[in-house]
């Protein structure tokens, strides 16, 4: 019994041919769909939980349905961003535009997955401060550019198994959020170490102890096989000047804040950070798949760094606030323009539709 065979040959070979996705489906609407859902979730916990007080004590809770809703669809998101690259492999329609799209959505994923998940936790006696947050965040932006920053300089992309991990992690962890209620987490995990810790523990651990080691022994691989992209220190680490600098911008606004902007509008300002980055990203994934320089600083930093001047120079809280505002939108606008143009100059090059297995010389 132990060795009987229940699926017979014809049923093996039967799997052989069976695919998820049918053949018309083209992979870039898998990767946007998946980005779709991210965005979902980002903008249903703010509704219910704008200004991450609800997992607190003696706040109004996070409804049930929506943790489940959110594990869903993070789970289905994560899925859908494996798969396009199968899709574009079965359908025969891999091109760098796929490679460009998918990662530099992912760019964008970083802040809405991690803004997200701080909902879990919020802010309070139990839960994480949002300068804390802040820097979680920051340890993901940077692990994320640290990978392409590799490729930049070896030609090879290292993709830490972290990611496949915390994402699974992080769905189901939602679904049990449903079941438990977020009182759950407010009780020590072993001893007096709290979820909270364990939550800020796995990020920072997941960075030092996997992805910076990795790309840092990948580099000095490169370096000793004499394989560098680039000769100089200074053209290797051009890169990180913007995230750098817009790391340094940032902070210098948050503590010299006069009406203490990130305590007041945390959600937008970290979205605000998170476009930001992911524009450098972008800018750094294409001069990566260009094999081109990367360009030394950012535009977007421009007005930032005006803006951190005239705060530091005393403003109005509500002043403080428009200005924030503003200047989220204005990145927000950029980042889409940039995206958008750079996928209609890349689909005319390669003469593709982005959302379409169809050629244009076909209609």
């Amino acid at each position: 019994m132990a060795g009987y065979e229940y699926v017979s040959p014809e049923q093996l070979a039967g799997f052989d041919k069976y695919k998820v996705f049918p053949t018309w489906l083209a992979p870039n609407l898998i990767t946007f769909s998946g980005f779709l859902l991210v965005v979902f979730n980002f903008l249903l916990m703010a509704y219910f939980d704008p200004d991450f007080y609800a997992s607190a004590p003696g706040h109004k809770h996070v409804p049930d349905w929506v943790w489940i809703v959110v594990g869903i669809l993070n789970f289905v998101a994560y899925t859908l961003d494996g798969v396009d690259g199968k899709q574009a492999r079965r359908t025969n329609s891999s091109t760098p535009l796929g490679e460009l799209f998918d990662h530099g959505l992912d760019s964008w994923s970083c802040v809405y997955f991690v803004v997200t998940v701080y909902s879990i936790f919020g802010r309070g006696s139990t839960g994480v401060s949002v300068f804390v947050l802040y820097l979680l965040l920051w340890v993901v932006l940077f692990s994320f550019i640290l990978s392409h920053w590799e490729k930049y300089n070896t030609g090879i992309l290292f993709l830490p198994w972290g990611y496949d991990i915390s994402q699974v992690t992080i769905s189901f962890v939602y679904i049990v959020t449903a079941v438990v209620g977020v009182e759950a987490w407010y009780e020590p995990f072993l001893f007096n170490f709290l979820y909270r810790d364990l939550f800020t523990s796995m990020i920072i651990g997941c960075a030092l102890c996997v992805t910076l080691p990795m790309s840092l022994l990948n580099f000095f691989r490169s370096y000793k096989n004499n394989t560098l992209k680039h000769n100089s220190i200074y053209e290797a680490v051009v890169p990180l000047f913007s995230p750098c600098l817009l790391f340094i911008l940032s902070t210098a606004w948050i503590l010299w804040s006069p009406s203490d902007i990130l305590e007041l509008h945390p959600r937008v300002f970290y979205f605000m950070v998170g476009t930001a980055f992911a524009n450098s990203t972008c800018q750094l994934i294409v001069c990566q798949m260009s094999s081109t320089r990367c360009p030394t600083l950012n535009w977007l930093l421009v007005p930032l760094f005006l803006v951190v001047l005239v705060v530091n120079l005393g403003v109005a809280s509500y002043v403080e606030s428009i200005l924030l505002y503003t200047l989220t939108t204005a990145f927000t606008l950029a980042h889409i323009h940039y995206g958008v143009r750079v996928v209609k100059q890349l689909s005319s090059h390669f003469q593709i539709y982005p959302f379409s297995l169809r050629k244009p010389n076909s209609d």
